[in-house]
C-alpha cells in the first residue's frame, strides 16, 4: 500500500546528485508498480493457498517495521516537536484496517477493480485540499476529479449473477477507494507537520502491528507457518513498493509529477493486464471503457 502524498525536503535528494540516465532510473519506478501489483496477486492467491490474510497482513506489519528501521534509519527526535499524534493514531488504526478491506475487494471484486479504486482515491485529497486547506480550484483540476469518480462508478459496476459474492460485490472498490483516500489526506497532515517520511512510517507501521494481531485474533485465527510466510512476503513487497517509491523520487528529484503518474498509471495498467490475463476476470464494455477514463483521470489530476 503505498505512500502517495508528496514527499517533504526531509525526504527528497538534492538537486545537486549526478544526473544519470533516465533509463535506469525509472526502473525504480517499475519496480514499486511491480510490488504494488503483486501485493494485489499475493492477496488474490491468498485463499488458494490457504494463507489467512488477517494474520498475513498483522505480520506484514512487523516486517515492514523491522525494514522501515534497517532500511530508512528513522530520526526519532523529530517526535518529541513535530509529531501529530492523533493523526499517527488514526492512521495506525486505518492500515491494518483498509489493507483487510483491500483483500476482500481483490477477493470478490478482483485485481482490475481494487488496484483502479485505489489509485483513483489521489481524487479524494485533492476534494480535501479544495475544502480544507483553502487549495485554489482550478478547471482542469475540477475537470481530473469529475473524471475521476465516473471512472470510479464505471470501474466498480457490477452486473449479472451475484452468487459467491457476499453483499454487493460493487461496496468493496468504493470502500477501498474511500479509504485510501482518507490515508492518503491523513499522510498529508503529517508531511505538513513536518514529520520525516522515515519516522512517520516506524512509528504508524508500529502501532499497525498489535492492531493488526488484535483483529486477526477477533477473527478466531489460529498462528500457524502459512499464515507468517504470507506475511512475511507480503512485508516485503509492502515495503519494496514504498521503497522503490522514494528511490524513484530522489533518483528523479526534478521530475516528481512524472514519477507520481508513471506510478499510479502503470499500477493501473499492469493490474489490468493480470486481472485479465492471468485470472480471467470478466469486465464488461462499460467496465473498460472506465478504466480507460481512469487513466485519462490520472493524468488529468497528475498534470493540474
Amino acid at each position: 500500500m503505498i505512500y502517495s502524498a508528496p514527499l517533504s525536503r526531509h525526504d527528497t535528494a538534492q538537486p545537486g546528485q549526478n544526473p544519470g540516465v533516465r533509463i535506469p532510473r525509472m526502473s525504480y519506478v517499475l519496480a514499486s508498480i511491480v510490488c504494488s501489483v503483486l501485493v494485489s496477486v499475493l492477496l488474490k492467491l491468498a485463499p488458494r493457498w490457504r494463507i489467512d490474510v488477517a494474520q498475513a497482513i498483522a505480520w506484514n506489519y512487523g516486517v515492514a517495521s523491522l525494514a522501515t528501521w534497517l532500511l530508512l534509519k528513522p530520526e526519532l527526535a523529530p517526535l518529541g516537536t513535530t509529531a501529530p499524534w492523533p493523526t499517527l493514531v488514526a492512521l495506525g488504526l486505518l492500515l491494518p484496517t483498509i489493507f483487510l478491506v483491500l483483500a476482500l475487494s481483490v477477493r470478490y471484486a478482483g485485481i482490475v477493480r481494487s488496484d483502479a479504486a485505489q489509485r483513483l482515491s489521489l481524487v479524494l485529497p485533492l476534494v480535501a485540499a479544495f475544502l480544507l486547506f483553502g487549495e485554489r480550484l482550478t478547471p482542469l483540476k475540477f475537470a481530473g476529479c469529475a473524471l475521476g469518480l465516473v471512472a470510479l462508478a464505471g470501474v466498480a459496476w457490477r452486473s449479472g449473477p451475484r452468487e459467491d459474492r457476499p453483499g454487493c460485490a460493487w461496496t468493496w472498490p468504493l470502500l477501498v477507494f474511500a479509504g485510501f483516500g482518507v490515508i492518503d489526506v491523513l499522510f498529508k497532515r503529517v508531511a505538513a507537520a513536518g514529520l520525516p517520511l522515515g519516522t512517520a512510517l516506524a512509528v504508524v507501521f508500529a502501532l499497525a502491528l498489535p492492531i493488526a494481531f488484535a483483529i486477526a485474533l477477533a477473527r478466531g485465527t489460529r498462528l500457524d507457518g502459512r499464515g507468517l510466510a504470507g506475511g512475511v512476503s507480503l512485508g516485503l513487497l509492502n515495503f519494496g513498493n514504498i521503497l522503490f517509491y522514494l528511490r524513484a523520487h530522489r533518483a528523479l528529484p526534478d521530475s516528481p509529477a512524472l514519477v507520481f503518474a508513471s506510478m499510479n498509471l502503470g499500477v493501473v495498467a499492469l493490474g489490468a493486464l493480470v486481472g485479465l490475463v492471468v485470472f480471467r476476470e470478466q469486465l464488461g464494455r462499460l467496465n473498460l471503457a472506465a478504466l480507460l477514463l481512469a487513466l485519462v483521470a490520472i493524468g488529468v489530476l497528475v498534470v493540474a
